[in-house]
């Protein structure tokens, strides 16, 4: 449902209330230009935006809110829990100024091992499972994936070549010769002793590790026992490898994660760790935004619903501290919620807990850096405030051919990959082969076109140009063709052309 009104902020919200019905849902608040400030849920869509017609009896970022709206869209849904899975996947899609949110948003990779060939190969995969296989994971980075095809590799004897390599092979490979492979390539194995070999790899993967090193021991035996020692030895390595694994098994956590929030300075530091199979499989820092007034109960409840909307959800979901909405959410993701109180798994979630701790120390001591170095470059180049949003332009070309230029975007908290832009230069573009200067002023005049008509988009709060006085000179021409003249621009060059220890600055 989607109505418009000449209202606005309180009023236009008291409008909708007359046609709101009393069923679960979700609302979206838009201002003037069209972006969404806020997504909501509800039990009963009416009696919540109800709560809006009042103003003064919220928080100031929440009447700031209201008073910038100006219309807003409703969607029906049959249950409350069905409206809080909608309004993570909107939150994550829309990025609203006053949602909290969850801001990095990779995707984890996964060990894959494949189904479509006879002889299966262990891969690191991340994104789309699209390919026919078994996956396991998540694991929190690509390193623990990495450590984890190793120890594969080493106790079940893996092959990791392309399928390509595979059907090339005339010979064994190295991995043959510092035994982490069976060579099935060149029929060093039969395919029924591979399969056994997979079907290990699945069972240590899926925690049925104890039969294995039973396997592995009558084998080691067997082998002694016709005085074929250095097979003997080989699974002599091959148990020790998995004993070791399983001395650091986690009992009682088959399929969890532990998510703990520290908080400081109205600043939150959620650290996720993965328990898969009794392994721990890494974890990861995040820092979602959101207001100061936020209570971490609920910053961790609208963590977790976009955490796991568009990923698989585990058996049980361990916290420190107590979620708002608990059995609501436990109804949508269709899991369990425990905040120990003692034993194994409290301890484990402490452990998680100084994590954060630790991570928001450092990110603090990064971000304190940061701030040092843009009050330096606004000192340095006379601006009025250290800049929020530093935009960054060059461009390049082979031979003339193939001209590419980029935008990266840096600010208080680093670089921000996810602004980051790519213009390519095609022939519609009318620019010589090899005209630097051209290709840095239709960079900039696609950039900031939309600048000059919409007072809404986004501004940068300096520009560095990759080049020298005349990639300054065309960086101005094209801003004031535009009619932008408020942004400070600042081109870095080397060698002669530089001037004030190799910068060029202009406003």
């Amino acid at each position: 449902m989607n109505e418009k009104s000449e209202l606005t902020g309180a009023q236009v919200i008291e409008a909708f209330v007359k046609t709101l019905p009393g069923s679960p849902g979700v609302y979206r608040m838009l201002n003037a230009a069209g972006d969404v400030l806020y997504v909501g849920k509800a039990k009963s869509l009416k009696k919540r935006v109800t709560a809006y017609t009042q103003p003064l009896k919220h928080p100031i970022r929440i009447q700031r809110m209201i008073a910038q709206t100006e219309t807003m869209e409703f969607a029906l849904t049959h249950t409350e829990a069905e409206a809080l899975l909608l309004e993570a996947n909107l939150i994550k899609k829309l990025k609203p100024r006053y949602n909290i949110l969850l801001r990095d948003d990779k995707s984890f990779p996964y060990i894959l091992i494949t189904g479509d060939h006879d002889f299966p190969q262990v891969l690191k995969h991340r994104g789309a499972k699209t390919r026919k296989g078994e996956y396991f994971g998540p694991f929190a980075s690509g390193a623990a994936v990495n450590e984890a095809i190793e120890t594969l590799h080493k106790v079940f004897l893996l092959r990791n070549c392309s399928d390509s390599v595979f059907s090339a092979r005339t010979r064994p490979c190295l991995q043959y010769q510092i035994k982490r492979c069976t060579a099935p390539c060149v029929a060093k194995v039969t395919r029924e002793a591979y399969a056994a070999q997979v079907e290990m790899a699945r069972q240590f993967l899926s925690g049925k590790s104890r039969g294995i090193q039973d396997v592995f021991a009558r084998e080691m035996m067997a082998a002694s026992d016709r005085q074929e020692f250095e097979a003997a030895a080989a699974y002599r390595d091959r148990i020790k490898a998995l004993t070791h694994i399983q001395s650091h098994l986690v009992k009682g956590l088959d399929n969890a994660d532990i998510h703990a929030l520290y908080q400081r300075d109205g600043t939150s530091c959620i650290e996720v760790f993965f328990f898969r199979a009794g392994q721990n499989y890494g974890n990861r820092a995040y820092f979602p935004r959101h207001e100061k007034d936020e209570t971490p109960e609920d910053i961790l409840a609208a963590f977790l619903a976009q955490f796991y909307a568009s990923r698989p959800v585990p058996k049980e979901i361990l916290v420190n501290i107590p979620v708002s909405d608990r059995a609501m959410l436990e109804q949508a993701l269709k899991t369990h919620i425990l905040k120990p109180a003692r034993g194994h798994k409290k301890e484990l979630v402490d452990m998680a807990f100084k994590n954060a701790a630790d991570a928001f120390a450092r990110k603090r001591a990064i971000d304190a850096s940061q701030t040092e170095l843009l009050e330096g470059l606004a000192a340095r180049f006379g601006l009025d405030a250290p800049p929020e949003r530093v935009e960054v332009y060059d461009n390049s070309h082979i031979g003339g051919t193939h001209a590419l230029g980029a935008m990266i975007v840096a600010g208080p908290e680093g670089f921000r990959k996810n602004a980051y832009r790519k213009f390519n230069m095609d022939d519609k573009s009318k620019i010589a082969p090899g005209d630097d200067f051209a290709m840095m002023k239709a960079m900039l005049a696609r950039r900031f076109k939309s600048l000059s008509n919409d007072e809404t988009a986004v501004r940068p709060d300096l520009l560095l140009i990759d080049g020298g006085a005349g990639q300054l000179k065309v960086a101005l021409e094209a801003l004031s063709d535009l009619g932008v003249s408020d942004i400070p621009v600042v081109a870095i060059a080397k060698g002669t052309e530089a001037s004030g220890g190799g910068r060029n600055a202009g406003r």
